[in-house]
């Protein structure tokens, strides 16, 4: 019976999301509810929650101070070069516009955080999909693929929890995998070109100065930057209002259209500007201390020196003291950011009601059970293969720790009974990280879709059909190289 209300439970959850008939904060926190008391164990409701809080509260923690720390190094410019290089690349073509999307989630997925990828992704390519008016599922489907890929570094966490599950090294499982990863990096590359050669066609053929041309839309934040251009940094820097990746960065309102023919006017590939290059709140100056400080802040991450809510919370203290000494300064920067922390840390902590009554009623173990027993007896000897498939829906249903430390050590020991070893079991247990990024589990895919201002259940019905191929092109790859 748990069982069966538990995937009733999710299925729920998505289908209402989906249709759009529940926000995802109230679907999170009343279907649960409700089906708690269908299990009979409503009186309990109130620890179930405590307990999912509780467990969820350092990463609601590490997410309201990376959003500060990393929107305030947004606003200071220590990103600028790294956008401006990208869009050098991407120009005003849809299609070098998606593939420069995944290629900058890849590469910013290195420091191994989610939410810090996402940030960064959406706040340099979310302008250029608003001025051209591409499909900004597109944007979130692509840089959560990628960094679902990329998730599966070491320090990423699935690779390390499978290795601590199995009392294996990390290393002699992310090691091999490296081609069948790289397989599959490259099959979210060629995704990205496919899906910008549709949105090309689309949109048709734009010119730089047909995608210059101002709109009178109070969110754009693509200023040209010619010799014309003005500062605009007026309608947010200075206010310290605003709300979306270009809220408190300078950017220009546009809700006059007083800078059209400014914008009109910037006539080179070098003009077409991601942030406003003239924004109050650039620090060029602190430039190097900032890149230092956040090269410190990442390394302190990998090497865990203390815990990541801690650093976060230390590092955006130390950044706004450091380059806003002035306290209304402060303030404003606070407040431009303001938005996208509570959206996000309020979604994590409605999930946790999820979460905390699909492992408090048992309804998680039921199903794992229920999946793991109903593998034929024949598939034995292809448990690297059955394992890898059940990565998919078992991480996309489930977080990450009753994955790997509930379910993995039994899909493990029904390996080893037909001889298949346990490298080859915990290898096959991370291809479903493409997939698992945009669980509605993971704190960080409500960064990404607050911060692109993409409803949750569109970003859902996009990416579950190329994340699930994604996933599949990365196992057929393990198991052709023999690594599975």
């Amino acid at each position: 019976m748990l069982t069966i209300l538990g995937f009733a439970m999710i299925a729920t959850f998505l289908v209402l999301i989906m249709m759009k008939k529940m926000s995802p904060i109230a679907a999170l926190v009343l279907i649960p509810a409700l089906f708690c008391v269908f299990v009979g164990k409503g009186a309990h409701l109130g620890d179930y929650v405590i307990d999912g809080v509780s467990s969820l509260a350092p990463t609601a923690a590490m997410l309201m101070f990376a959003i500060v720390y990393f929107g305030v190094m947004i606003d200071v410019g220590l990103f600028d070069p790294i956008v401006r290089a990208i869009l050098r690349f991407c120009k005003a073509d849809p299609m070098r516009i998606v593939v420069g999307t995944a290629l900058l989630a890849a590469i910013v997925s290195l420091d191994g955080d989610g939410s810090t990828t996402f940030m960064i992704t959406v706040s340099a390519m979310y302008p250029l999909y608003k001025r051209l008016k591409m499909s900004l599922v597109v944007m979130t489907g692509v840089a959560a693929m990628a960094n679902g890929v990329m998730n599966t570094l070491p320090w990423g966490g699935p690779t390390a929890r499978a290795a601590t599950a199995l009392k294996v090294d990390a290393t002699d499982i992310f090691v091999p995998m490296i081609p069948a990863l790289a397989v599959g990096l490259l099959a979210v590359v060629v995704l990205a070109y496919v899906l910008g050669l549709r949105e090309r066609r689309r949109l048709g053929t734009l010119t730089l100065d047909e995608a210059l041309v101002r709109e009178a839309e109070s969110e754009t934040v693509l200023v040209g930057a010619g010799s014309g251009a003005k500062s605009g940094a007026k309608s947010g820097a200075e206010s310290g209002s605003g709300t979306g990746p270009g809220a408190g960065t300078g950017a220009v309102s546009g809700s006059d259209g007083s800078d059209g023919d400014a914008a009109r006017g910037a006539g080179s590939d070098d003009d077409f500007q991601g942030l406003d290059p003239n924004r109050a709140t650039l620090r060029p100056k602190l430039y190097w201390f900032n890149a230092l400080l956040t090269v410190a802040l990442l390394t302190a991450m990998i090497m865990e020196l203390l815990p990541i809510p801690v650093l976060f919370l230390l590092g955006a203290a130390l950044a706004l003291t450091v380059n806003f000494p002035h306290i209304p300064d402060q303030k404003a920067r606070i407040a431009a950011h303001a938005d996208n922390v509570l959206n996000v840390s309020g979604m994590v902590f409605a999930a946790a009601v999820f979460t905390g009554v699909l492992t408090g009623t048992g309804m998680v173990d039921h199903m794992a059970n229920w999946l793991v027993d109903t593998i034929p007896d024949g598939m034995g000897p292809h448990m690297g293969l059955v394992t890898g498939l059940l990565s998919l829906p078992l991480t996309y249903f489930m977080s990450n720790d009753g994955f790997y430390f509930g379910v993995l050590p039994v899909l493990a020991e029904a390996g080893q009974a037909h001889g298949v070893s346990t490298l080859e079991i915990a290898r096959a247990s991370i291809v479903g990280q493409p997939l698992h990024m945009s669980s509605p589990l993971v704190p960080a895919v409500y960064v990404l879709v607050g911060m692109a201002k993409v409803e949750f259940g569109d970003h859902t019905k996009f990416v579950v059909k190329w994340a699930v191929l994604t996933c599949l092109v990365i196992l057929a790859a393990g198991i052709l190289f023999g690594i599975i």
